[in-house]
């Protein structure tokens, strides 16, 4: 039975399922909001859900908070305090709290992040995904350049300085020296944060069932490599698989996430991950996902989606195919406080992944070496539990 004997980092995730327009790539659950938002009825029912989540997490400090979606920017200033000084009434928060709101460009309006900051948010994730028109267009999103510009201003204006860009690459019909302005373009406009990701087609999407051409795998290793060295070059640090950050402007949201730290989960469809150090169980619990069904049932136990706990033969893959993501990777003893479990539990995959050159060879450290970044898919099969009887 796991032994959980340290204190485990608790962060809180809030999901906003609507959105004005569906992209063909996304496979969050969001919804095409039909009309208004029920934002002032969803509040009561965020509020009311993690009033039911309150008794798994007494006297534990929020290190963190996530407002994620569809588009949350959707929502009003009013709405979004309404909710944060609900969850100050709740829960006990860490003084430097960092609060991150996803905002789309095209729902921006002047004045709008002014008023978020009021509210208490004091970190923004912009969905840029790309500045150039025509890859916009095919890419169904419902901003131009002009706006995705006008929002980085916008949260300058603001004063919300520690700010994120989404930008994607690996776009259909994209050239490295497009790749490359779309990023030189995001430096110019001095982000704290650029999260950088592949284009992948995946299933219950419209380009799933439909794919758009996309380019070649030696032209998207072209763009990863020149758009890193122009990263670098400008002082942002690598941290993650696809997370950049400038000196101590890392997520502090999503580290949590990847050093397999808890964090509750409310909202349609929001996913949590919690410990409990008594029985040594590591729960993964998730709420209904379809909005209508969500706010009729949240605070109740016909809310819950699901609540299962993670089987121990699992534990080393959940724990890895997190921390492995990180580019410094994490402390070899953060197996055992985030698990319960020793470190031997890991082997004989250790052994075979440094054999292999996937992983690096420090015995203090689980880090992937640069080849396990690469494949990390292959670094993971390692420690996958199998016929050896591992």
């Amino acid at each position: 039975m796991p032994q959980l004997t340290a204190p485990i980092p608790l962060a809180l995730y809030m999901h906003i399922p609507w959105c004005v327009r569906k992209c063909p790539y996304c496979d969050f659950n969001s919804h095409e909001a039909r009309g208004p938002v029920p934002e002032q009825a969803y509040v009561d029912a965020l509020l009311a859900d993690l009033e039911q989540d309150l008794p798994r997490v007494w006297g534990r400090r929020i290190v963190s908070i996530f407002i994620g979606g569809g588009t949350p920017s959707l929502f009003s200033a009013e709405a979004l305090d309404r909710l944060l000084s609900g969850l100050r009434a709740r829960l006990p928060l860490r003084p430097d709290l960092e609060i991150t709101l996803e905002a789309n460009p095209g729902t921006v309006e002047r004045g709008r992040f002014a008023e978020f900051r009021a509210a208490g948010v004091n970190r923004l994730s912009i969905g840029v995904q790309s500045f150039d028109d025509e890859h916009l267009r095919r890419l169904g999103r419902i901003h131009d350049r002009r706006e995705a510009l006008a929002a980085a201003e916008e949260a300058h204006a603001a004063g919300l300085e520690n700010f994120n860009l989404d930008l994607m690459f690996g776009l259909p019909g994209q050239t490295v020296a497009v790749a490359l302005a779309d990023i030189a373009t995001a430096l110019a406009l001095q982000p704290a944060h650029l999260s950088y990701y592949q284009l992948t087609l995946e299933p219950n999407t419209a380009f799933h069932r439909s794919p758009p051409t996309l380019p070649d795998d030696d032209t998207v290793a072209l763009i990863q490599e020149q758009a890193q060295a122009e990263l670098a070059r400008h002082g942002y640090q690598q941290y993650e698989v696809s997370a950049y950050a400038r000196p101590g402007r890392c997520c502090r949201h999503n580290l949590n996430y990847w050093e397999f730290g808890d964090y509750l989960g409310i909202g349609a469809g929001a996913h949590g991950k919690l410990s409990d150090p008594a029985s040594g169980r590591i729960h993964r619990l998730w709420k209904l996902k379809h909005p209508r069904p969500y706010l009729a049932t949240a605070g109740t136990t016909a809310g819950i989606g699901g609540n299962v706990p993670i089987r121990e033969a699992e534990l080393p893959v959940e724990f890895l195919m997190n921390a492995l993501r990180l580019v410094e990777g994490v402390p070899a003893t953060l197996f055992a406080e985030r698990t319960g479990l020793p470190l031997a539990a890991l082997e004989p995959g250790l052994s075979r992944a440094r054999e292999a050159g996937l992983l690096a060879k420090d015995p203090e450290r689980l880090q992937a070496s640069e080849r396990g970044l690469r494949f990390l898919n292959d670094l993971l099969q390692e420690f996958m539990p199998s016929d050896r009887g591992e």
